[in-house]
């Protein structure tokens, strides 16, 4: 499977301009950054491959994403998790519903896996692992590109992180390609635990930290998958002045600390839409739920 180039647009929020990467139109079932970190597995052959293998929360996108990796290839799909709420079980929706339909086999009371077996393709929490280099490095070439046949000298970036191995990987080629001159900038905040715990993540995958984003982040300590009011305004202003549907667990915090460091935007700045919208299913009525407007 080759994914096409996603477009990039300009749009304008809150009285400032800024161009839009819609990751998120790439693909129905691997959208945003699930195209780019497993790209590699959907191009490349493993003929001794038998079931895949991963972790992680269950309404996560890259558990959707493997599902119809698994279903394609003809492998099995093993998905560990902590816990699973009530409601969930009872009342299937959204990323979870998606990938049982699909013939996941969940297994609950784990948070991590461990497996040597030959036959089985093991895939860490969100695709955080080297083969996610193979796409995302297109999509640095994609970026590099757009920014030459536009003339724009000067670029940031800007992207929400969870396990960061988007951002991490995008800088790191984007510097390998070009080396020199003005390079752009990889800019990114933590939806997943702080600041430290991101930086602790990038050094997993890559030691050397001329290659690393800078992070971004908010005077308020953010708990991922609590549900606040700033974020579900601005995602609904976001809606109405862009006409863009955003990913409900990640954009909003992205930005907002986006917006609240402005001298990132002084430059041209790009904000990647790693789509996951998949998700909202789940989301949006609770924050219904919660904040009637």
């Amino acid at each position: 499977m080759i994914f096409k180039s996603s477009p990039i647009e300009q749009i304008s929020f809150d009285n400032h301009t800024f161009f839009l990467k819609r990751d998120d139109l790439l693909h129905p079932d691997f959208s945003g950054n699930k195209s780019r970190k497993f790209h590699y597995f959907l191009e490349n052959d493993f003929p001794d491959i038998k079931k895949i293998v991963s972790y992680g929360s269950a309404q996560s996108n890259a558990m959707y994403s493997l599902s119809i990796l698994a279903k394609m290839r003809g492998w099995e799909f093993e998905y560990f998790v902590e816990h699973i709420a009530e409601y969930l079980k009872e009342n299937p929706h959204g990323n979870y519903k998606g990938a049982l339909d699909n013939g996941m086999k969940v297994i609950v009371g784990a948070d991590s896996i461990s497996t040597q077996s030959e036959d089985v393709l093991s895939i860490e929490e969100g695709g955080r692992q080297k083969e996610a280099e193979y796409g995302i490095k297109i999509l640095a070439h994609e970026i590099i590109d757009w920014q030459r046949e536009n003339n724009i000298k000067e670029l940031n970036i800007f992207l929400p992180s969870g396990t960061g191995t988007t951002a991490l990987f995008l800088q790191k080629n984007i510097l390998k390609r070009q080396p020199k001159g003005i390079v752009p900038m990889v800019y990114t905040c933590a939806c997943v635990g702080d600041s430290t715990y991101l930086k602790k993540q990038f050094l997993e995958l890559e030691e050397d930290e001329k290659y690393h984003p800078r992070i971004l982040s908010l005077e308020k300590k953010h708990h991922f998958g609590k549900l606040y009011r700033d974020n579900y305004e601005i995602w609904l202003k976001l809606q109405q002045q862009t006409g863009v549907v955003f990913d409900l667990l990640y954009d909003p915090l992205g930005w907002r600390t986006l917006l609240a460091h402005l001298e990132v935007c002084k430059k041209p700045t790009l904000y990647i839409h790693q789509g996951g919208v998949l998700g909202n299913e789940s989301m949006l009525p609770r924050y219904e739920r919660k904040y009637k407007m």
